[in-house]
């Protein structure tokens, strides 16, 4: 199907859904009425963008006609006026483009977030704190939800390793792009001598999974109590509330201590098992890797980077897309729009050319 047959059949699929909204029978069913609404609100913005495009076609073509009329001030006008439609009609072309790009069918899940320090030692242990401390922010900024799932913290205040969801609207679209290694060159506040140190951090990013997503069964589980270690409330370090949930038939292990409840740290042990079981699903479908979160964040090791964070140099390098960014600060404290938007960018730029040599 071309792409302007495929606009015209979208319209069409509009103006029936128009009709139905005026129909008795389906303002009547609440249900019926509500799913309808929002099928033809889902359509709205790239109808109304056809129509204009249709418009402004329809205006091109006739002055066409009248930049060969005999009138030479009709002539002038006609030629202003297609000057300012072509660049219009061709950035309108390009928006419908990039709505009839499929469309990611987990971009408006939750997701669980995994934070572990890789090569470097305390210093990639604190730097998975300024990442985690990062996320926070930035969740903040988009009224995101931020929990704390588990956690192994160290003596400096730094992390091992974090778990945390992330709930909100359309959370996976953007922390997506999050997942791979994150290479940091910074002076440590115990050199010395002032020298730079490398270390890495990885960061998984999980789509949240819901029970109807991925089904299991509880007799594949084995599910450990026992007492929860470091930091923490009275209750959380003197009874047994921490949970470690295996799944047997994947080897899945998860461990949740952070809340005082067992019933909650089950609750939640489970939330993230199901992700990395959809996750590892998804993987699978694509034949990429058998383990999902290796296939995401590699070893850890310094090389197999997506970013790089340089403080001396107030530089951060996206190795995706050669972006440099030099406003480190900014970014560390929660303004992560200025490296996302470009990723978002680059991605519907290559979806584009894939979509126009089909």
């Amino acid at each position: 199907m071309s792409f302007f047959s495929k606009l015209e059949e979208i319209e069409n699929k509009y103006q029936e859904l128009e009709q139905k909204l005026s129909s008795p029978e389906v303002f009547q069913d609440r249900e019926k009425y509500t799913e309808v609404a929002k099928a033809h609100s889902d359509l709205s913005d790239i109808v109304a963008t056809f129509r204009e495009y249709k418009r402004c076609r329809k205006e091109l073509e006739e002055n066409n006609e009248l930049a060969n009329d005999s009138d030479e001030q009709i002539r002038e006008l006609a030629e202003q006026e297609i000057s300012e439609l072509e660049p219009k009609i061709e950035e309108l072309e390009t928006k419908l483009r990039s709505y009839l790009l499929p469309k990611d069918p987990l971009d408006d899940k939750s997701v669980i977030i995994e934070i572990r320090a890789g090569t470097g030692g305390e210093e990639a242990s604190l730097f998975a704190a300024d990442l985690l401390k990062m996320y926070m922010r930035y969740a903040e900024q988009n009224k995101w939800k931020v929990e704390l799932i588990n956690s192994h913290e160290t003596g400096s205040g730094g992390f091992k390793e974090v778990t945390a969801s992330v709930s909100g609207q359309m959370v996976y679209s953007k922390l997506k792009y999050e997942a791979g290694v994150h290479r940091v060159q910074r002076v440590p506040s115990t050199e010395s001598q002032g020298r730079v140190h490398t270390s890495a951090v990885t960061v998984a990013i999980l789509p949240e999974a819901e029970e109807v997503d991925v089904e299991i069964d509880p007799n594949e589980l084995r599910v450990d109590v026992f007492r929860a270690s470091g930091p923490g409330g009275q209750s959380v370090n003197t009874t047994e509330s921490a949970i470690r949930v295996t799944h047997l038939p994947s080897g899945v292990v998860v461990n949740c201590q952070d809340e005082k409840s067992q019933h909650k740290n089950k609750a939640k042990a489970m939330t993230v098992l199901r992700s990395r079981l959809l996750q590892m699903k998804q993987d699978q479908a694509k034949q990429e890797e058998d383990e999902s979160r290796r296939a995401q964040v590699g070893s850890g090791d310094r090389s197999e980077r997506i970013r790089t964070y340089n403080f001396p140099q107030n530089r951060i390098t996206d190795h995706r897309i050669n972006l440099t960014n030099y406003n480190i600060e900014s970014v560390m404290d929660g303004n992560l729009d200025e490296i996302i938007d470009p990723l978002i960018q680059n991605q519907k730029a290559e979806a584009l050319k894939d979509l126009e040599s089909r």
